[in-house]
């Protein structure tokens, strides 16, 4: 998509706040990346993020069983995993994933996110702390948030348990 836009990795790279170098491996599949580098990549190729995390055509049904589901794995400095759900179109405004929630000892991130998604997030497992505009909120099994995603939030975990947290990217932007 960045080629078809006629944009230099450079160009991209210096919209989203990250180097080349790191543009590159994404682009390449050499690193995993956090959420909200992604979103700023997706919004800059004017993309919804399962586009750039997903490599398959767009269709108009997609059946994924569980035992054919990608799992993305995060790197500890990130903080949690994720499995992206369905591939819809690139012009589909609803992202859906599962984000598991590393356990506290082995979560270092402390620095927030942001992206230009809404979110709306389900408590599947265990629970959470939802950091909101410095606010932190319990959360538990079956509860749900919607929140704006240009607002600073980070899902913190609350004891040595995973927690897996369905979150639902709304671009409100198409």
């Amino acid at each position: 998509m960045r080629l078809r836009m006629k944009k230099t990795q450079q160009q991209v790279a210096e919209a989203c706040g990250i180097s080349k170098s790191l543009l590159s491996k994404i682009e390449n599949g050499q690193t995993a990346s956090a959420i909200a580098t992604l979103s700023k990549i997706s919004e800059e190729l004017e993309v919804p993020l399962t586009w750039i995390l997903d490599d398959h055509d767009d269709r108009d049904l997609v059946l994924l069983p569980h035992t054919e589901r990608q799992f993305k794995v995060g790197d500890e400095n990130m903080g949690y995993s994720y499995e992206l759900l369905a591939n819809r179109s690139r012009f589909t405004g609803i992202e859906p994933t599962i984000v598991h929630v590393t356990p506290r000892d082995m979560n270092v991130r402390e620095e927030t996110y942001t992206h230009s998604q809404d979110e709306f997030i389900y408590i599947l497992e265990g629970a959470i702390h939802l950091l909101y505009e410095d606010e932190k909120h319990y959360m538990e099994k079956g509860d749900s948030a919607f929140f704006k995603g240009n607002k600073s939030h980070l899902f913190i975990p609350v004891n040595n348990e995973p927690a897996r947290v369905l979150t639902v990217f709304i671009d409100n932007h198409l």
